[in-house]
């Protein structure tokens, strides 16, 4: 699969993905830091790459309808630290990996996956 990072989760996520066998890069490593949600999803879309991110904007389905998109992945730990979303985020992409996103918005909680 392919992946792309959203600015606000950790950069080690990068390795992780990579070592699974995933293609993955960065809104930041596209200087696309603090651009419009519309513009990362559009290069999401224009690179058929699964966005990760923390946003919660993106995971607006009305806005962003998922069957236009690759997959959307919304994390949503209970903490944000970033040492804790990192934890959370590992420890939820093993089970991730093995989903079908393509078209699916996918909220992780600390209760579980949804498939939307």
């Amino acid at each position: 699969m392919r992946f792309k990072l959203d600015e606000n989760l950790p950069t080690e996520i990068l390795a992780d993905l990579r070592a699974a066998g995933h293609e993955a890069d960065s809104v930041h490593d596209e200087n696309l830091d603090g651009k419009p949600d519309s513009s990362i999803l559009a290069r999401v879309r224009d690179e058929q790459r699964i966005l990760l991110t923390l946003d919660k904007g993106i995971g607006d389905i009305r806005s962003y309808s998922p069957a236009d998109y690759p997959g959307i992945v919304l994390f949503r730990p209970a903490s944000t630290g970033r040492g804790e979303t990192l934890v959370f985020v590992q420890k939820h992409l093993p089970r991730l990996l093995g989903l079908d996103l393509a078209g699916h918005l996918v909220v992780v909680t600390g209760k579980g996956i949804r498939i939307r």
